[in-house]
């Protein structure tokens, strides 16, 4: 697992802030990634979806159980916000009440407040096992949660929604996951990501200071292992720009 920082700068904030982003954790073991978090003691810890698998389902809270303990871990550490990936597609009401009795905060097209951040969760639009195109998110709360004051921070899984649905908007910076790094990476480019095809071009780091990829903290993507492609867990130092 390497540990990523990135610094990013904006006038809409006063105070300095330090953020983890957890993504793609896909119901895996995270005593590693507990025990970075520790040491780091970052403000915020955001999960941009795929945390863990089929939250709609009867016994999720049982197949589940290793992704969804992270959030009483993580809550215990710093705030926590956590958004909808396509793995997990809908959130059963129970899996939603488990979840607010951790301590962490479900962004499921939804959106929270915190100081001088307005955190936005936008929701994979991917309810089905499928390839190709990703479907649309919800374009009505993502049409809101622009319109919002404060510095706005949006966690969406997917990266492919940047350019079509997010790059025209108001939102200061997006937070994302899905690509896996293109799994495997040559001379720095990934190779194929879901949603954006072979040759991706959003699988890794920031872009234009408002999006931000993770590789993810999973190892393969089945039946596709990663080459060259290490897992990550980012930190971002949010700081204030002089206007």
């Amino acid at each position: 697992m390497e540990i990523t920082k990135t610094e990013i700068y904006s006038t809409k904030i006063k105070n300095e802030y330090k953020i983890a982003v957890v993504a793609d954790l896909h119901n895996r073991t995270f005593n590693d990634v507990i025990k970075v978090l520790e040491k780091m003691k970052p403000d915020y810890i955001l999960i941009p979806g795929d945390l863990t698998h089929n939250l709609d389902k009867d016994n999720s809270l049982v197949s589940c159980k290793t992704g969804l303990s992270f959030l009483e871990k993580s809550a215990q550490i710093a705030k926590t916000y956590y958004s909808v990936g396509n793995h997990e597609r809908r959130v059963s009401s129970e899996c939603a009440e488990f979840i607010e009795q951790t301590g962490a905060i479900l962004l499921d097209n939804e959106t929270a407040v915190d100081g001088e951040i307005t955190f936005g969760g936008l929701s994979t639009g991917l309810f089905e096992n499928r390839y190709g195109p990703t479907p649309p998110p919800d374009l009505d709360y993502l049409s809101k949660f622009a319109k919002e004051d404060g510095f706005k921070l949006l966690l969406c899984h997917h990266p492919e929604y940047y350019p079509e649905y997010i790059r025209e908007t108001d939102i200061d910076l997006t937070v994302s996951g899905h690509a896996h790094g293109g799994q495997w990476r040559v001379f720095g480019q990934g190779i194929y990501a879901p949603g954006q095809g072979l040759f991706p071009k959003y699988t890794s780091g920031l872009y234009e200071d408002r999006l931000y990829v993770s590789r993810g903290l999973t190892n393969t993507a089945f039946p596709i292992p990663r080459f060259f492609n290490r897992t990550e867990l980012t930190f971002i130092y949010l700081k204030k720009k002089d206007a």
